[in-house]
């Protein structure tokens, strides 16, 4: 299968990379950073060329000749870039994470007959696609939790933390009005607040706050009560929250001695090199996915664990292997033809066919990717 990587960051390299060692994919890789591509063609042998991702036309002419995309673009180029994509007639597995709702582009992906996959990370993704699970299998579903975070392994630095995608998108995750579903209704509340201690065998206590990570579900699971929250190392919120607050993420230009600045390219200036995870240093991925409802007229509670970590064989960042691992194993999936329906497919309507969530959780494990399921009962 003929497959482009848009983008060669950490989580697009290491696709390109899991999908060029395996002879059912023609894998290259495109990228407006020569500096990202020489390490792919150099050190694994992977075809490359420089695309200017804000170009839709550029985009175009660098998916012609293939079968599959997988875009790994930054967010805020993600819907042009899928748009472009699906015009093309292309097939395409997406990790972008844009803000727009992804299913305004549902009837042109089915008038062109092609399978857009969207959300297919961890978190959203097999989030989406386990609660989709447990909600095909219930006949009632009540309450929804999720709550992920990329975290160092070693508490150091000012803010605890190191940005494991684009730093970009994460400052989106800390300015975007979260979505949440209370009582039946979509409600929304600023990023960063409703702090709360939550306690993980394998890495102590964190806080989870509110994100704007239910995406899709808000609209494709029928239940009174949703939420996702990130996980972050206790204080985090508060320091990222009094940047926000005093104005250091705004992208409206101010005058500053003569000159326009923006505040965000300030602060993204100053913060990226705080939050880049550096050579040597790794990373763990927690997740915990709570789903709640009634079988039979029987209460249920589902509850799935992932703690992973940095690959130290490989060097592959634990955040870039449950993102970009899942987003290969979806690629498998449709090779494998297990799935071809037309459309935006979020990752839940995947969680609906028992054959595709066994297929992506097994091909997980054969990378040592494990959901840990817990099922209760009442007595």
């Amino acid at each position: 299968m003929k497959t482009i990587v848009l983008g060669a960051g950490r989580v697009g390299s290491a696709m390109a990379i899991d999908l060029a060692n395996d002879p059912s994919f023609d894998v290259r890789v495109a990228d407006r950073d020569p500096r990202r591509l020489v390490p792919l063609q150099e050190r694994h042998g992977i075809p490359t060329e420089r695309v200017d991702f804000s170009l839709s036309s550029t985009v175009t002419r660098a998916i012609k000749d293939v079968d599959l995309v997988i875009s790994a673009v930054p967010g805020f180029l993600g819907y042009r870039t899928l748009e472009a994509i699906i015009d093309a007639g292309k097939n395409v597995v997406d990790i972008a994470f844009f803000p727009e709702d992804p299913f305004g582009l549902d009837e042109a992906a089915k008038a062109k007959g092609v399978t857009a996959i969207v959300d297919c990370g961890v978190a959203p993704g097999m989030s989406n696609l386990l609660v989709g699970h447990v909600h095909a299998l219930l006949d009632r579903t009540d309450s929804v939790g999720i709550y992920v975070g990329g975290l160092p392994a070693e508490r150091t630095g000012l803010y605890e933390y190191r940005a494991v995608f684009s730093p970009i998108d994460v400052i989106e995750e800390y300015v975007r009005p979260a979505r949440i579903v209370e009582n039946g209704k979509v409600v929304v509340k600023p990023a960063l607040s409703e702090v709360e201690p939550m306690t993980f065998d394998a890495v102590g206590t964190l806080e989870a706050f509110n994100t704007d990570g239910l995406r899709t579900l808000a609209e494709t699971i029928d239940a009174p009560n949703m939420v996702e929250k990130t996980l972050r190392y206790p204080g985090h919120a508060d320091k990222v929250r009094l940047l926000r607050d005093t104005g250091f993420f705004s992208d409206e230009a101010i005058d500053l001695e003569g000159h326009e600045v923006r505040p965000l390219d300030v602060a993204t200036a100053l913060l990226f090199p705080m939050w880049e995870l550096k050579q040597g240093e790794e990373d763990v991925t927690v997740m915990r996915i709570v789903v709640e409802g009634a079988k039979d007229g029987v209460g249920v509670r589902y509850t799935y664990d992932l703690v992973d970590r940095f690959d130290r064989v490989t060097g592959t960042s634990s955040m870039a292997r449950t993102t970009g691992y899942t987003a290969t194993a979806a690629a498998r999936m449709l090779r494998a033809a297990l799935f071809a329906e037309p459309g935006v497919v979020a990752p839940e309507f995947l969680g609906r066919r028992p054959a595709c969530v066994e297929f992506i959780l097994v091909d997980l494990e054969t990378k040592g990717i494990r959901y840990e399921e817990t099922i209760v009962r009442p007595n």
